[in-house]
């Protein structure tokens, strides 16, 4: 009788023991992970497009900014003020992550942001100092071609045809903007210094990618600036100027060394480490459409047909270049 019952027994645990068949639970983790996947996917292109709009009208204004703050600054003691201004705000993140700057890397960084900082900050000043804010916007689109060419002369790196291709349109707008007549005065100087700029920042952002990687984006930022303002610190002293600037330059040096400078560094720094330094310096192909639209709407600089035109160029190769993964 006993054995009957444990028999029993023993037949009910049974299908509890397989209500729930192995082969059904492992078919439900591939369903559940592929969208998932896709989701994130998703999310981080709509971020990455999201992020290049933000940067692409703060560093628009930012020609604003020196283009009123520059006469009465001067180009060195406005970009000290910048640089300052810039480091300040992401020093919390430096002193964060000061374990992860030991003395020896300091020479590189040093070097990173003479060319990253210091020398297209400066020219950019100059040449605010002489010609509308939308020539140092237009001229300042011309590193997405140097940091192309930089990486593919220098490190051995792939353009593909997609993006050459969208590179060479968005150059051509750039070109086709610049040959726009500018209130009639004369830009040659000024567009120089532009590319000059460009040039530095092409051979900055490939630096950055190589030797930047593995710190802390918003430290490493605040790391560039500050020695950037620790190098030109005896220049903007000896070219300070003597009268004290009016409040609306001072504002203008404010926004530009806090969002301008501190915050749109940080956002930019994370950007080339996701993305890469050919695509995340896209951006610049939207500067010169928002530079120049803001100039026309706040300072009244003349608003052409060319400037229509090179902005639908310039926009046109900045979604091209997006799909060229």
């Amino acid at each position: 009788m006993l054995q009957a019952q444990r028999k029993i027994r023993m037949a009910r645990r049974e299908p509890r023991r397989h209500s729930c068949p192995r082969p059904f639970s492992r078919q439900r983790m591939p369903m559940n992970s592929t969208p998932t996947a896709s989701a994130l996917s998703s999310s981080r292109d709509w971020r990455t497009s999201a992020e290049l709009l933000f940067l692409g009208i703060v560093w628009g204004c930012s020609f604003l900014f020196m283009r009123v703050a520059a006469p009465a600054f001067g180009p060195q003691a406005l970009v000290e003020v910048r640089l300052t201004l810039g480091a300040l705000v992401l020093l919390p993140f430096l002193w964060r992550a000061r374990a992860q700057f030991p003395l020896r890397r300091w020479p590189v960084l040093a070097g990173i942001a003479l060319l990253n900082s210091v020398l297209p900050f400066l020219l950019f000043a100059w040449a605010a100092q002489r010609a509308p804010a939308a020539i140092g916007a237009v001229t300042n689109a011309m590193t997405v071609l140097f940091t192309a060419l930089v990486s593919f002369a220098f490190y051995g790196e792939k353009i593909g045809a997609r993006r050459a291709v969208a590179l060479l349109v968005g150059f051509i707008g750039v070109l086709v903007l610049a040959l726009g007549k500018a209130g009639g005065l004369s830009v040659g100087p000024a567009a120089l210094a532009g590319a000059t700029a460009s040039l530095c920042y092409g051979v900055g952002y490939n630096l950055v990618k190589r030797h930047m990687a593995d710190l802390p984006p918003a430290a490493a930022a605040a790391a560039t600036l500050g020695s950037g303002a620790l190098l030109l610190a005896p220049l903007a002293w000896h070219f300070w100027p003597h009268a004290l600037p009016p409040a609306r330059a001072w504002g203008c040096v404010a926004g530009l060394g806090v969002v301008c400078t501190g915050l749109a560094y940080l956002l930019y720094y994370r950007l080339i480490q996701r993305i890469g330094p050919a695509r995340a310096s896209t951006v610049t192909y939207l500067i010169p459409v928002f530079g120049t639209l803001l100039a026309w709407l706040v300072l009244g600089e003349p608003l052409t047909w060319t400037v229509l035109l090179a902005g639908a160029l310039i926009l046109g190769s900045v979604a091209f270049s997006q799909r060229a993964g």
